[in-house]
C-alpha cells in the first residue's frame, strides 16, 4: 500500500483518512451492539436501481432481492408453507383407512397391533373427498387442495426429516426453500425480508438451518419472527431506532462513513460474507423500522377479520402470514410444532387440529376472497407421517410411532389443480404404494409452481451446481395447471 498518510492529520493527531480505520470495521460493528436498524447502509444499494426494477442488467448484483422473472410464466408468486412439525399421523387426518378399522386390536402382518383411527371422516366439498371430522372448517376448503397421500422420505428422525423437508438435504447444511425462492425470484416489496419464518415459540428441530441461507449470499436467507408476543417491539427485537432522532444529516454522515470503510475493505482485503451478511441485515432493517412496525400489527385489520382468525398464536400467525404476502413477500413458513402423538393419541391430536381448523380456513377464505389465492401456493403437512399400529401396546391411551414410509402433504391455491387426491397408501396406510412422491418430487413441484425448472434454478458452489432437489426428484404434473 503506498498511502501517503501523514497528509491527512485531523486535531490531535488523530487522522481523518478513513483508509486508516479500515482494520477496525468489523470490531466496530460487532462492538458497538447496535440495535437492528441504528445503521442505515441504504446507500449501499443505490435507491437509483429500483427504477431498473424487471431489468436484467447490471441492477440485479447492486440489488439482489429486485423481483425477477421466473423461467416460464406462472401462477404462484407467494408461498405460505404451514409447518405440522412432530409428524402428524395421516390416518387420523387425511388419508382414511376402513380396512385397518376393522382390523383394530388384532395383529397385523408386520406383527404390530392395529389402531384403527379414532375419528370418523366425512365426504367434504363437491369433489367428495373424505376428510377426518378433527378438520370440520378446514375440511370445507378441499376443492381447492391437491391432497398428495403417497408422500414418503429418507429418515423417521424428527431433526433430520424437518431440515430434509425445509432445505433437502439430510447432512450439508443446504439453502432453505424459501431461500431458493427469493434467490430465483428475488422480492416484491425491497422493505420487508423476501422471507420470513414465524415461529410460536422456541427454534424448531434442526433450529436455523431450517430457513437459512448456507452457501446462498446472505441477503436471501429468512428473517425469523416470534410471534407469540403480542407487540411488534418484542416480535423483532430492536427495530426501533434509539437514534432515528439524530437528524437527517448526522445518519447521512454515519452512513458516508460506513460506506467508505465498506469501499475500503472491498479494496484492500479479500470479500467477507459473513460481514456482508451482517450489513445486508442491517440494510433490511432499516428499511424494515416503519414497514415491519405496521405489517406485524394485526389490530389494524377490521374486528370481524380478526374474529375470523381468531384471537390465538395460530390464529395471529396466519393473519400475519396473509398481510406479509399481500405487501409482496414471497415465502413466509408458519411453524405449527406438537404433532408428534406416541401415545395418547385421539386427545392430543383433537387438541392440535382445533388449534388451526379455523386460522388455516379462515386464511383460506381471506386469500379467496382478497384474490390472492390464485398466486399464492399453501403448503400444508409435517416431516413424515405415522404407523398403522398401536405405539405403545401396554397403554390405555395409544398413540403411534414414526412412519417415514407414508404420510400426507396437502397443497392448495397457486397452479395447483384443487379438489383431487395424487397417489395412495396400502389398505392399511402403512406404507406409500401409487404414484409416490419423494420430499425431492414435492420440492421439483412447488417450484413448478412458481416458474421455475429445479433443475436449471442452481447456484455455483466449491464447483458444482447446487439445486434445492440435489441431483433427483421429478415434477408431479398430475398436481399443475396448466401454467398461464
Amino acid at each position: 500500500m503506498s498511502h501517503d498518510h501523514h497528509h491527512h492529520h485531523g486535531c490531535c493527531g488523530y487522522s481523518t483518512n478513513p483508509e486508516d480505520y479500515f482494520l477496525t470495521r468489523r470490531q466496530f460493528l460487532n462492538r458497538a451492539g447496535l440495535g437492528l436498524g441504528a445503521l442505515s447502509l441504504a446507500t449501499l444499494f443505490d435507491p437509483s436501481d429500483l427504477i431498473a426494477a424487471g431489468s436484467t442488467g447490471p441492477a440485479l448484483s447492486t440489488n439482489p432481492l429486485l423481483p425477477r422473472q421466473p423461467h416460464f410464466p406462472a401462477k404462484a408468486k407467494a408461498v405460505i408453507h404451514i409447518f405440522a412439525q412432530g409428524a402428524p399421523s395421516h390416518l387420523d387426518t387425511w388419508d382414511p383407512k376402513p380396512e385397518l378399522s376393522k382390523m383394530n386390536g388384532q395383529t397385523l402382518p408386520d406383527g404390530g397391533i392395529a389402531m384403527g383411527s379414532p375419528f370418523k371422516f366425512n365426504r367434504m366439498g363437491q369433489s367428495g373427498i373424505e376428510v377426518s371430522e378433527i378438520f370440520p372448517n378446514l375440511g370445507k376448503y378441499v376443492d381447492d387442495m391437491a391432497i398428495i397421500r403417497s408422500m414418503y422420505t429418507d429418515i423417521p428422525a424428527h431433526e433430520v426429516a424437518t431440515v430434509f423437508m425445509n432445505t433437502g438435504s439430510l447432512r450439508i447444511p443446504k439453502p432453505s426453500m424459501g431461500s431458493w425462492t427469493i434467490y430465483g425470484l428475488g422480492s416484491e416489496n425491497q422493505n420487508l425480508p423476501g422471507f420470513i419464518s414465524l415461529r410460536t415459540g422456541g427454534l424448531p428441530p434442526g433450529g436455523a438451518a431450517n430457513y437459512q441461507s448456507a452457501f446462498l449470499p446472505g441477503v436471501f436467507q429468512g428473517t425469523s419472527v416470534n410471534t407469540t408476543a403480542q407487540s411488534v417491539q418484542q416480535m423483532i427485537q430492536n427495530i426501533r431506532n434509539p437514534y432515528i432522532n439524530l437528524g437527517a444529516r448526522e445518519q447521512e454522515r454515519q452512513i458516508e462513513f460506513v460506506k467508505q470503510l465498506n469501499e475500503i475493505q472491498a479494496r484492500n482485503l479479500q470479500r467477507d460474507a459473513a460481514l456482508e451478511t451482517r450489513l445486508e441485515s442491517y440494510e433490511i432493517a432499516f428499511k424494515m423500522q416503519t414497514e415491519a412496525t405496521d405489517v406485524f400489527d394485526v389490530t389494524k385489520e377490521p374486528q370481524a377479520v380478526r374474529d375470523a382468525y381468531g384471537n390465538t398464536p395460530q390464529g395471529r400467525q396466519m393473519l400475519i402470514a396473509r398481510r406479509l404476502v399481500e405487501r409482496g413477500v414471497r415465502f413466509v413458513q408458519v411453524w405449527h410444532d406438537g404433532w408428534d402423538h406416541h401415545q395418547d393419541l385421539e386427545v392430543k391430536i383433537t387438541a392440535k387440529a382445533k388449534e388451526v381448523d379455523k386460522p388455516i380456513a379462515a386464511l383460506m377464505a381471506d386469500l379467496k376472497q382478497r384474490g390472492l389465492l390464485d398466486s399464492t401456493l399453501v403448503i400444508w403437512g409435517g416431516e413424515f407421517g405415522r404407523k398403522p399400529t398401536k405405539d405403545r401396546n401396554g397403554y390405555d391411551n395409544p398413540g403411534r410411532d414414526h412412519n417415514n414410509r407414508a404420510f400426507t402433504t396437502w397443497m392448495a391455491g397457486g397452479g395447483v389443480k384443487g379438489g383431487i387426491v395424487h397417489g395412495a397408501t396400502d389398505e392399511f396406510g402403512a406404507e406409500s404404494v401409487k404414484d409416490k412422491v419423494h420430499v425431492h418430487d414435492l420440492h421439483a413441484t412447488i417450484l413448478q409452481c412458481l416458474g421455475f425448472d429445479h433443475t436449471k434454478l442452481t447456484y455455483r458452489f466449491n464447483g458444482r451446481d447446487f439445486r434445492l432437489t440435489d441431483v433427483a426428484g421429478n415434477v408431479v404434473k398430475q398436481i399443475g395447471r396448466a401454467h398461464v
